[in-house]
């Protein structure tokens, strides 16, 4: 096996379902090797049940991305293990319609951990594990564009994903190292937090990310993209 027929592997934080669950089937297909996580593993779970099919290129760990312990322990089992992709994909959504003035101290608090602060936990744990040429990437929104934001709604949810773009930028400054970074647009898409009259199926959003993820691979930087490997205006 030459250099460039290596099996890649793949890191995706948030897999239980809908477009976590999504990407890691994708990357199964394409005869990669991942590691993937949910709260409340089990073989009954969807990703359990994957894992089961998947002639061990699939293993499952245990992870609650908001509680650091855990991430301290998984990045301590993962020591020394190589990805080509990490992939945070735990994320969490809000009423659209409660304005920011609206929103309890403690869900504005959950909201900002959960989409902003953890992922940023996670990639300062987990990143050791990508090489050079790897790429990091985090489950943005085009909601998180402030220069966009002409319309207004999703104020809260809004924030936390401008947040996390913030510091995404603020870790690849930081570590100025030749991976690439990517703050990823998955389109609005038919997932419990997407809802029914979401235009774009879960299979045509990881297929997009995964062919967006590839192209982009080798290319230093932070870059803020959609599934179609459009970039997004900060």
């Amino acid at each position: 096996m030459t250099t460039a027929d290596k099996q890649k592997h793949a890191l995706i934080l948030g897999a239980s379902r809908g477009l976590g669950l999504g990407l890691v089937q994708k990357y199964l297909e394409q005869g990669w090797k991942v590691v993937a996580t949910e709260r409340a593993p089990g073989p009954d779970t969807r990703l359990g049940q994957l894992a089961e099919k998947s002639a061990q290129a699939l293993r499952v760990e245990q992870l609650n991305i908001n509680d650091q312990k855990q991430i301290e322990q998984l990045a301590e089992k993962l020591k020394g293990a190589t990805f080509d992709l990490l992939f945070v994909v735990a994320g969490v959504s809000d009423d659209p319609q409660q304005l920011s003035s609206q929103i309890s101290n403690d869900e504005f608090a959950h909201l900002m951990l959960t989409n902003a602060l953890s992922p940023m936990r996670a990639l300062e744990a987990f990143s050791a594990n990508v090489p050079a040429d790897g790429v990091v990437a985090v489950m943005s929104s085009a909601l998180g564009s402030v220069s966009n934001n002409t319309e207004g709604g999703y104020e809260s949810y809004r924030a936390s994903k401008a947040a996390l773009n913030s510091l995404l930028r603020s870790f690849s400054v930081r570590k100025k190292d030749e991976r690439t970074y990517i703050a990823m647009m998955p389109g609005w898409v038919r997932t419990d937090m997407g809802g029914p009259d979401a235009p774009v199926e879960i299979e045509e959003s990881t297929d997009g990310m995964a062919k967006a993820i590839a192209a982009r691979e080798g290319n230093a930087g932070v870059f803020f993209i959609d599934f179609q490997d459009n970039e997004i205006a900060w």
